[in-house]
Order: structure tokens, then C-alpha cells, then sequence
């Protein structure tokens, strides 16, 4: 390889330095665990926001977010079910005349404040305990794979923010599927 092909080589790398800072949602962890004859999850997200969802956000509109949970038997067939299809509903809002953030477990989990809006991102991607199904339902002589895919619900942005949050990159914000081995 010659001189001449370093710099781009250079301007390709920090592009995909720059790709990888980008917005976007990240699945960091997900460890299902047994605890009373019930399969749990605990899991942790990692939220970078763009700048537009951002702004919204700091300006009194709520972003939900969704998690969408699998448990499929290794190897199975496509017209097999899924032992499990669970959505999570999460939702971040900031309250401008309190001036705190809140995160909120839908429908009817606790409302915890923070006081920036690092600290609810934060407590936005760690997720301890979620109930996913009964240890009867898994048979030990089977492998099984959890699928998770986390993204921002457009849907339930308001109104006029819909058509620019589905037509622009700025709001398309997902993990991706991301596929994790289920250990009994």
C-alpha cells in the first residue's frame, strides 16, 4: 500500500469512530437469572440520544422507549412460536416547573426523579427484575435464545412531531436485535 491511500484511510476510520458515537441505542447486558420458579432479566441499555430527541426532551415532550423481549428454542423451526414476545414500555419525561427528569416503568411502574438529565438517562437503561415467564414453561433439555431489540416509540410522540420524527434519521433510534444464549 502506498503513502498516497493513509489519509484515506485516516478519514475512514474516524468516520467510523464518528458512526459509532452517532445516536443510536445499545443493548450492554442482559442476564436472565431464576429466582423463585420465575425467569428474570436484568439488563442494561445504553441511550445516546441525537440532539433533536435531546431538545424535545428539554422542552416538556416525553420520549417512550420500547423493549421488545424474545425467548425462542434454539434451532427452531420459523413457524414455531415464541415462548415468550413481552414488550417493556419506558418512558422519560422533564417536568419544567419542578425542573427534574423523571423515568417511569409503564404501565404502572414507580416514577423515579433525577435531577439531570445523565442520571434518569441513566436509570432510563438499567432495567433489574423484569419478570419473563415461569421456570415451568422451559425445558432443561433445550437451549434457548433471548432476543431483545430496543427502540424509540414514535408513536407516542405528539402530533406534529410525528411526520418529521418518521421521515428524519434523527428520530430513528433502535438497537437493532441483538441475541443473547438463555443458560438454565
Amino acid at each position: 500500500m502506498s503513502r498516497a491511500h493513509w489519509p484515506l484511510l485516516i478519514s475512514l476510520a474516524l468516520a467510523c469512530v464518528c458512526a459509532m458515537a452517532a445516536s443510536g441505542i445499545l443493548v450492554t447486558r442482559a442476564e436472565p437469572r431464576m429466582a423463585d420458579d420465575q425467569l428474570l432479566l436484568d439488563m442494561n441499555v445504553e441511550y445516546n440520544f441525537s440532539p433533536k430527541a435531546l431538545e424535545a426532551l428539554d422542552n416538556g415532550v416525553p420520549l417512550t422507549l420500547e423493549a421488545q423481549i424474545q425467548i425462542r428454542r434454539k434451532g427452531a423451526w420459523i413457524w414455531e412460536e415464541n415462548l415468550l414476545d413481552k414488550r417493556q414500555l419506558m418512558l422519560i419525561r422533564y417536568q419544567p416547573l419542578s425542573r427534574l427528569y423523571q423515568v417511569v416503568r409503564l404501565p404502572h411502574g414507580p416514577k423515579q426523579s433525577f435531577v439531570t438529565r445523565r442520571a434518569a438517562i441513566g436509570a432510563l437503561g438499567d432495567m433489574e427484575g423484569l419478570q419473563l415467564l415461569p421456570r415451568a414453561v422451559l425445558d432443561a433439555e433445550h437451549d434457548y435464545l433471548l432476543n431483545i431489540q430496543v427502540s424509540l416509540d414514535i408513536e407516542a410522540l405528539p402530533l406534529p412531531l410525528r411526520p418529521m420524527a418518521y421521515l428524519t434519521s434523527d428520530w430513528d433510534l433502535s438497537s437493532g436485535w441483538t441475541q443473547w444464549p438463555l443458560q438454565l
